[in-house]
């Protein structure tokens, strides 16, 4: 949530972002180099003031705010002349966060979620989370999902993403302004499939990594993580997306980055948990969220609602809350029945 509260004075800017976690501070960076004036909108004034003098993240030592990102926990100052406002929240606190915001939002803005993960509870996308709590009258939702380890952006190495709305134009303005030669940016109108390819890949990636952690082979873990896609594709076809858009960098891109990089949050956890280690104990000593872990509560909810079968988000289900080892639940999932290969896709 966000106080009010002046922490410094905000000029005029197109961008605000919401979040001062590690994707947070690397969208602000990355869209003032872009050119353009950016504020970042803080949980509190401590925290304003700190990040305001600073300029760094204990999350990024390697990236420092540019002179071009005013930080403040001023909402109201925050987003009195944004036209580009990038939510970058944990999924679970989304709607406390668009809650607290909706006074300031004007509709003229372009909303932007750059959060990957499902709502518990409502197994809602971060979008229609979004669109319920700001009413009829919201301005257009943008998702922001791709293949983007904040690290990796945060030292300006090149990376591509996509910008997705059913409202074209609203993905092109964010488009416009976020492009840049170290990080190209594709437009497309299934917001579905590019927002449950970017929560559903955190799932497979938590399996990718008890792969790594059980030492099965390369051969174990690609089959992993195409019979993962495939899970992923079937619930998204049944929840309204285009399955070709799971082979995309939303969907494909974002799953090889996630299930392979050790700068993967939850392909860590994965290989935590293969290697013995409790759940609750991993978590504790991460600084940030491993969104697979709620997301896969959220999925199997979405999944049951649609009639959808998907074993390896079940089984993720069992290892992370019921004490499940993952060598059985890898067993077991060798052993399931003989499947036609993309049965329920095409």
């Amino acid at each position: 949530m966000h106080s009010r509260g002046h922490t410094t004075h905000v000029p005029p800017a197109p961008v605000t972002v919401v979040g001062t976690g590690a994707w947070g501070m690397t969208l602000a960076a990355h869209a003032a180099h872009c050119g353009v004036p950016v504020v970042l909108l803080a949980r509190t004034a401590a925290e304003a003031e700190r990040l305001a003098q600073t300029r760094r993240s204990p999350r990024l030592p390697d990236l420092e705010l540019p002179a071009g990102v005013t930080v403040t926990a001023d909402a109201a100052a925050a987003l009195a002349e944004a036209e580009l406002v990038l939510l970058v929240v944990p999924a679970q606190t989304m709607r406390a966060n668009v809650r607290a915001l909706r006074p300031y939002l004007s509709r003229r803005v372009v909303v932007v979620s750059a959060s990957k993960g499902l709502e518990i509870g409502t197994g809602l996308r971060m979008s229609e989370v979004i669109a319920q709590e700001l009413g009829p009258e919201a301005p257009p939702v943008v998702a922001l999902s791709g293949p983007n380890l904040a690290r990796e952006i945060a030292q300006g190495k090149p990376a591509s993403t996509v910008v997705a709305s059913p409202d074209e134009a609203a993905a092109q303005r964010a488009q416009a302004v976020l492009m840049a030669p170290s990080l190209r940016i594709y437009t497309h109108t299934d917001i579905i499939g590019v927002e449950l390819g970017g929560a559903l890949k955190n799932v497979i990636a938590l399996g990718a990594g008890m792969c790594d952690g059980l030492g099965v082979g390369d051969n174990a873990k690609a089959a992993l993580m195409t019979r993962g896609l495939a899970e992923m594709a079937r619930l998204g076809k049944a929840a309204g997306a285009q399955p070709l858009t799971f082979a995309g960098l939303a969907g494909l891109g974002d799953l090889i980055a996630t299930c392979m990089s050790p700068l993967s949050r939850n392909r860590t956890v994965g290989e935590q948990l293969a290697r013995g280690r409790p759940l609750h104990e991993i978590q504790a000593q991460m600084q940030q969220v491993a969104e697979g872990v709620p997301t896969t509560v959220a999925a199997l909810e979405l999944a049951r609602r649609h009639g959808v079968e998907m074993p390896i988000t079940e089984l993720m289900h069992r290892v992370l809350f019921e004490g499940v080892p993952p060598r059985t639940a890898g067993d077991w999932l060798m052993q399931r029945d003989p499947k036609q290969e993309f049965e329920g896709i095409l």
